[in-house]
């Protein structure tokens, strides 16, 4: 088969375009023909620049494929030859102390289907079948790929860490994202008051589109004096925070007392100075999130799968145009998921 790999880490010069051995299914394993795979920028590009989460080399990325269930191996009791499935990418040992109470994400041995196992930029990709999520009718391929990571990922942030409601205001950064697409749907559902906070004018109207109430252009406006003017000197319950180092005293100056800040990200930098006192005298609490849990990704499949979220995609690949893809993920124009088509 084709698939994309590279043999060690560094630029966009070490993907190659190859052929590889077709997977073979081994026990408790199905082999699905992929539909599409999402594009995710820390899991497949960090990753390849320098090494995050230590992925076995050669390696093929791919976190988030969807496809048609080809051949199973012994043992598979959950899907069959011919069903249309996605992948749950979080594995987890289910034993230790945080699986045992249910917050599998924080596993204590945890892995990730594409960083430390072989993925799904590929014809074919071998998954556990304890990881299958069957598909919708309704559903493509392009919307599973599109969901399975970074709206899950989303849901856990706003819901599972922030517990948003109909009573909060909440700032979305970096609408375009595929984090803040997800984001802004999410907290439009659950009825709070969305402020969306973008790089450009044409990402702002996308994500009014989406549900955003306000909308705020980061390159052109101090969003923290923005937010203030918004909520008439207030600031917002919540910021839903994926940048790190370059907005996150902003952030923090965005929030209302006992305001919440959640983050997953650090794309901006990962380092920042903490005014305790100011944030004891307003009671600020700081939520840090990784991943999600089983049951918020099958509620965000099924929420896509009524129509109630969209999977909002902003292009689609064929694999052998993989440094386009990834150039297109790193572009200030993006707007959702960057999709590949093996």
């Amino acid at each position: 088969m084709k698939a994309i790999l590279y043999r060690e880490l560094g630029g966009l010069e070490k993907l190659e375009y190859v052929d590889v051995p077709d997977p073979e299914p081994g026990p408790g394993q199905v082999v699905i023909r992929v539909g599409a795979c999402s594009l995710n920028r820390t899991l497949d590009i960090e990753t390849r620049l320098n090494g995050y989460m230590n992925p076995s080399l050669p390696h093929i990325g791919g976190t988030d494929p969807a496809g048609e269930v080809m051949s199973v191996g012994a043992g598979v009791q959950r899907a069959k030859i011919g069903d249309r499935v996605a992948v749950s990418p979080y594995f987890f040992c289910g034993t230790c102390p945080p699986c045992r109470s249910g917050r599998t994400n924080i596993c204590e041995r945890p892995s990730v289907f594409g960083v430390h196992h072989q993925g799904g930029f590929a014809e074919y990709a071998a998954i556990p079948d304890s990881q299958i999520i069957p598909l919708p009718e309704t559903m493509t391929f392009d919307q599973a790929a599109a969901i399975s990571l970074s709206y899950s990922t989303a849901w856990h942030l706003l819901v599972g860490r922030a517990r948003i409601g109909p009573t909060d205001t909440v700032l979305i950064l970096a609408s375009g994202s595929g984090l803040g697409v997800a984001g802004t749907q999410i907290a439009r559902l659950l009825g709070a008051r969305v402020i969306a906070a973008a790089g450009s004018d044409a990402k702002l109207a996308r994500s009014r589109e989406l549900g955003a109430d306000e909308t705020i252009n980061y390159t052109t406006t101090d969003f923290s004096e923005a937010v203030k003017e918004l909520t008439g000197g207030r600031g917002v319950d919540v910021v839903f925070e994926n940048i790190g180092t370059d907005t996150w005293d902003k952030s923090i100056a965005s929030l209302a007392k006992g305001g919440r800040l959640v983050t997953c990200g650090v794309h901006g930098g990962a380092t920042a100075d903490i005014n305790i006192r100011m944030l004891y005298f307003r009671e600020i609490s700081l939520l840090f999130s990784v991943g999600a849990i089983p049951s918020e990704i099958n509620q965000v499949f099924d929420l896509v799968g009524q129509g109630k979220i969209e999977a909002v995609i902003d292009s689609v690949y064929p694999l052998p145009e993989m440094v386009a893809a990834q150039e297109r993920l790193l572009s200030r124009d993006i707007f959702g998921k960057v999709i590949i088509h093996p």
